[in-house]
């Protein structure tokens, strides 16, 4: 199974009820939303029944708590503005409120997918209740502070999502570098949750010349894609110099930027040039991946990179540092370009070498497309659930019921 280096396997029979506990969601847009919109997806597809617990969202309305959609309960909490980043809400601590729930409607697992007050809360309340309860670690907070000019706030930041995620029976990371860098600052009980691409949605045949000429790119003018929130973190200025640095070596090229976030304003005044389209997801989104030809991903403090793979699986030539999900997924100098973490000068002169050989760009991008085929959200949804039911039989104790037996997950 690719990606997967868990231990436990649940039986197949075994249809399981998972609280999972999360402060971002679907139709909120970013890399943790739409990763546990595709486990949700995986899970409700294969018979086990979620209770989504999270912060209501801007446009819904407080009247109504509990909706189900699809085969899902969401129960929806209050929640207050992420300072610096109003689009996303923070989850206020909610013990008593779980505590009730958790009595009329037992899960058999809690799974806390971000660590703030809400899932700190969820965490307790399922100690309490007797719950196996695990967690993921999807976002370096810690790192962040330093893309918001609040550095000094990183060593508590840091040894805050230590205890949460010590304080759960399994902590699920996306790559193996991540999984060896938590455990060296005293992370406990580590395992590795990847991530898959869709390759039927994301595919070099949805390129379209038309959109491209729309942007004023000519069938041999490279186009330079960014898919991302407009956020410090993202490392903008970085990307910018590089397009600069492409733009010496052909002057005709065009930085696609797709995305929103708190920066555009301030990134649309530094970038005149560049064509900021908004947000897109599904077929459009797959279509201006397509379309492009070179993928830039500057980032230096993302856990795992969910674009890395699309671009990957669109067909397109990347330049990444060799750091998370480039580290993980590309072979340098095969399947993309990489340099090492923070070496902004190697970053930009294999954007000029991208820029400036044409052959090298096709040949980066159809070994890319063919080395993301085998990474199927199915197999890491598969290992994920069998793991999470290994995780319940173990904490189940002896006399308390039939156990769960488990069965060799696929190959």
């Amino acid at each position: 199974m690719p990606g997967w280096v868990c231990g436990p396997t649940v039986g197949r029979h075994h249809d399981l009820h998972l609280a999972l506990v999360t402060e971002t969601y679907a139709p909120e847009i970013n890399g943790v939303a739409l990763t546990l919109g595709r486990i949700v997806d995986g899970a409700a597809a294969r018979g086990h029944r979620v209770t989504i617990i999270r912060p209501r969202q801007r446009h819904e309305s407080p009247r109504s708590s509990v909706t189900r959609r699809l085969s899902c309960l969401h129960v929806r909490l209050p929640g207050i503005p992420l300072p610096g980043y109003p689009q996303l809400r923070i989850g206020l601590p909610a013990g008593g409120r779980l505590d009730r729930l958790w009595r009329r409607d037992r899960p058999d697992l809690v799974h806390v997918a971000t660590e703030g007050p809400l899932g700190s809360s969820a965490i307790a309340a399922a100690r309490r209740a007797g719950l196996p309860v695990t967690s993921s670690f999807h976002t370096n907070f810690d790192q962040y502070t330093r893309d918001y000019r609040i550095g000094w706030l990183g060593p508590l930041v840091g040894a805050w999502l230590r205890r949460v995620h010590n304080r759960t029976m399994r902590t699920y990371v996306p790559t193996g570098d991540l999984c060896a860098r938590l455990e060296a600052s005293g992370y406990r009980n580590l395992r590795i949750l990847s991530r898959g691409v869709d390759t039927a949605l994301f595919n070099p045949a949805r390129r379209d010349e038309a959109l491209r000429a729309a942007w004023g790119a000519g069938p041999r003018d490279p186009v330079v894609i960014h898919v991302g929130r407009m956020a410090a973190e993202k490392n903008y200025p970085l990307v910018f110099r590089a397009f600069a640095a492409i733009r010496e070596v052909h002057p005709r090229a065009r930085l696609v930027l797709v995305g929103d976030g708190p920066l555009l304003t301030s990134l649309q005044q530094q970038q005149p040039d560049a064509i900021f389209t908004g947000f897109y997801t599904g077929p459009n989104l797959a279509r201006y991946y397509a379309s492009g030809d070179i993928y830039l991903h500057a980032s230096t403090t993302e856990t795992f990179g969910n674009v890395v793979l699309e671009a990957m699986a669109s067909g397109l030539a990347l330049g990444a540092f060799h750091y998370a999900a480039a580290r993980e997924f590309v072979r340098p100098g095969r399947s993309g370009l990489t340099c090492p973490l923070g070496d902004e000068a190697a970053f930009l002169a294999q954007a000029r070498r991208l820029a400036d050989d044409d052959a090298l760009r096709r040949e980066l991008g159809a070994t890319a497309r063919a080395e993301a085929l085998p990474w199927s959200w199915d197999a890491v949804i598969d290992g994920f659930l069998h793991d999470l039911g290994g995780a319940v039989a173990e904490h189940r104790p002896a006399g308390s019921g039939p156990a769960i037996h488990p069965v060799p997950s696929a190959p």
